[in-house]
């Protein structure tokens, strides 16, 4: 096949989720039938990211650029522009409605008025220091007809639209493009994270039905509602999985590192983790640390007592707060799919059952789906937006006539640089 009939049937799709505890690249192609295989997949701790948020810009292009090297490594190939998640507890949403009346011929409701109609909605105030990221349409209403979809080609004479309007801290914004477009990179789209995760996630079935999608990260968690089909509240609660690493450190008087190891143990069901105890009931299970690589003495370690004592604590924490914002959100009522969790914290141990103590609500554990070629990997819920970002690049056409997102069209900047840069180590 020569290489124009495959540029031609197949599309490249890059994914960077730059997170608090790690920083996810993936590359990818798309043929006709829209099947997404993964070719390029890497993962880097996160330097220069706390919550969400950029707070040393040279840490963080470093461990970018590390990601992208590397993913391009297994690839075999390189990109010039990639989907970026974006998150942090700056994150915030309203609905708001726009009205307009219809201008085509014969009263036919056209792709224009659509566009219109978004933008009158659109017209919110909000501050100077906030950018709008998403404006979602989440209904059309024509001449009082409501649950309108797509109203393209309807007749009527007056045309309304419920959207759904994510913003971010203009500040947060900028230094998070500023960052990708110094290792060369050209942002296609800026993503809510919650967002590219409830394309991974998430069924029809229950988006119609009502649900809430918590994507817990390191250091926040991506509060997203769906009613009716369509997102109906966005926010990010600054509290994440690390805080529980936290406890568990402070607890037990150990490093970071020592009490990541511990969680992850207790959260994997693997019998090597469990001592001679392994036959007895597990609230008496011990918890073998000299299997974990552990150095340092630790004693007789209770699993019973680590959950219910440190980690029950702090989940119980998280969803009071996650129960607050669907109380606040109005939409408490109309979630009867319950909670999806997902996110790299959402294996856990013991948080289904907390969370269906705590709100009273289903709870279920999501991992994302929709991709083929590399997947063992990032088959686990810690990739949920990565692998959504890939499915928002490609169905984007589709998802752009329903989002609006502002912050596109980035110059060729980032293309300019690596360009210079491999021109450089030419004739260096």
């Amino acid at each position: 096949m020569t290489k124009e009939g495959f540029v031609a049937r197949e599309k490249t799709i890059a994914a960077i989720d730059v997170g608090s505890s790690k920083i996810a690249t993936l590359i990818a192609t798309s043929n006709r039938e829209g099947i997404i295989t993964v070719t390029g997949v890497s993962t880097v701790p996160s330097r220069g990211i706390r919550k969400g948020q950029v707070v040393d810009i040279d840490e963080a292009v470093s461990a970018i650029g590390e990601g992208l090297e590397a993913s391009e490594r297994m690839a075999g190939f390189s990109i010039s522009s990639a989907f970026v998640a974006i998150g942090g507890a700056h994150i915030s949403s309203v609905n708001s409605r726009g009205v307009v009346a219809i201008s085509g011929g014969e009263n036919e409701i056209s792709q224009e008025d659509v566009r219109r109609v978004v933008e009158e909605a659109q017209a919110v105030s909000i501050p100077s220091s906030r950018e709008i990221i998403h404006v979602i349409p989440r209904e059309f209403i024509v001449d009082s007809q409501e649950g309108i979809k797509d109203p393209v080609g309807m007749t009527g004479v007056r045309l309304e639209v419920e959207t759904h309007i994510i913003s971010g801290a203009a500040t947060s914004i900028r230094n998070l493009v500023k960052c990708i477009q110094q290792v060369g990179i050209d942002i296609e789209d800026l993503v809510f994270s919650g967002m590219a995760s409830s394309i991974s996630t998430l069924t029809d079935t229950e988006k119609e039905l009502g649900v809430a999608l918590i994507d817990i990260g390191g250091g926040t968690t991506d509060v997203t509602l769906f009613v009716d089909g369509s997102i109906a509240h966005s926010v990010v609660i600054p509290i994440g999985g690390r805080n529980i690493t936290n406890d568990l450190a402070i607890g037990l008087r150990t490093s970071l590192e020592t009490a990541e190891k511990i969680k992850m143990a207790l959260s994997d069901n693997d019998s090597t983790v469990i001592s001679e105890g392994e036959k007895k009931e597990k609230k008496d299970d011990i918890l073998d640390v000299s299997k974990l690589g552990i150095t340092e003495d630790l004693g007789v370690l209770s699993r019973k007592t680590l959950t219910d004592g440190i980690i029950k604590p702090r989940l119980t924490e998280i969803f009071t707060l996650i129960g607050m914002e669907i109380k606040r959100s109005g939409f408490s009522g109309m979630l009867p799919s319950g909670l999806v969790m997902t996110g790299g914290a959402a294996e856990t141990v013991g948080l289904q059952v907390v969370g269906k103590e705590v709100l009273r609500m289903a709870v279920r554990i999501a991992k994302p789906s929709g991709v083929t070629g590399l997947i063992d990997e990032i088959l686990t819920p810690a990739y949920a937006a990565s692998v959504g970002l890939l499915g928002y690049g490609e169905h984007t056409a589709k998802i752009e006539g329903m989002s609006i997102p502002i912050v596109r069209g980035i110059p060729l900047k980032g293309f300019l640089q690596k360009f210079v840069g491999w021109v450089k180590s030419i004739i260096s």
